[in-house]
């Protein structure tokens, strides 16, 4: 599953569905997709992922293995992982964008 996050302020910002509920969780999110942050509720769900990404910058968020759990013979990523810093630095950025502007953010898959 992807998620897409929008909002009028910013570009939509496409994720793993698993790495995307993750960090709704961290912003105090049900988690649940489709969903919704209205303007004035996104500065508290900012400070929170902000928050989190600041006590555990290099845990890592990767997305969930592929079925079966094995990389592809040559996959050029095996081996490498993301930091939940890098992961939420997109959804960071759009939060930011719709909180300065002063619109809502949606979710969905």
């Amino acid at each position: 599953m992807l998620v897409t996050f929008k909002t009028e302020a910013h570009a939509d910002i496409i994720m793993f569905g698993d790495v995307a509920l993750t960090l709704l969780k961290l912003m105090g999110q049900s988690g649940r997709v489709p969903g919704a942050l209205l303007a004035e509720d996104i500065p508290v769900a900012l400070a929170r992922l902000k928050a989190a990404v600041a006590e555990h910058p290099q845990d890592t968020l990767d997305p969930a293995p592929r079925a079966g759990g094995h990389q592809a013979p040559g996959d050029e990523e095996a081996g490498r992982h993301v930091s939940l810093a890098n992961r939420a630095l997109p959804l960071i950025d759009l939060l930011a964008a719709a909180a300065a502007r002063g619109k809502n953010v949606m979710w969905e898959s």
